[in-house]
């Protein structure tokens, strides 16, 4: 009989594992349990490092959940993320001339040359007004681990 401890998750771990990150009112916001579990690298941004600090020194075999209060997910919501855009912006740095809807996300060229997307609140007639907050900033989440394997 062996008396081998099982393996456990360190900073460079490669894991076999099924996760579901929730709200606390059980909607799945990414799940793995009705499919094929995920395998990952810790360290290479995979995961977001706040679920990887979750895994560390857990055995191979676990199956747990974390309650994460609201700022420790995605952060605390701000208020001054939420801006107004003018049409002439929102048409010559996303789509020009969609059709968009309240509660769409919206993908904008950032002055520099990267990415960045807001949900929209408010239409105007010459202007919208966008929450650049990520969607689930200043939400508890539930996070669900299997680690299958551990290497």
């Amino acid at each position: 009989m062996s008396n081998q401890q099982p393996a456990v998750v360190t900073k460079e771990a490669y894991l076999t594992l099924h996760y579901r990150l929730a709200t606390l009112d059980g909607t799945d916001i990414v799940t793995t349990f009705n499919g094929n579990p995920a395998t990952l690298m810790l360290g290479q941004n995979q995961l977001a490092p706040f679920l990887e600090q979750r895994l560390l020194g857990l055995p191979e075999g676990t199956h747990t959940t974390f309650e994460l209060a609201a700022g420790e997910g995605f952060g605390e919501r701000h208020p001054d993320l939420v801006r107004s855009v003018t049409r002439a912006t929102l048409d010559e740095n996303s789509v020009p001339g969609a059709d968009y809807k309240i509660g769409d996300l919206v993908d904008f060229a950032a002055p520099g040359g990267g990415r960045f997307a807001g949900v929209l609140r408010e239409m105007r007639e010459d202007s919208a007004l966008f929450d650049f907050n990520h969607p689930l900033a200043g939400q508890p989440l539930r996070f669900e681990v299997q680690l299958i394997s551990v290497l």
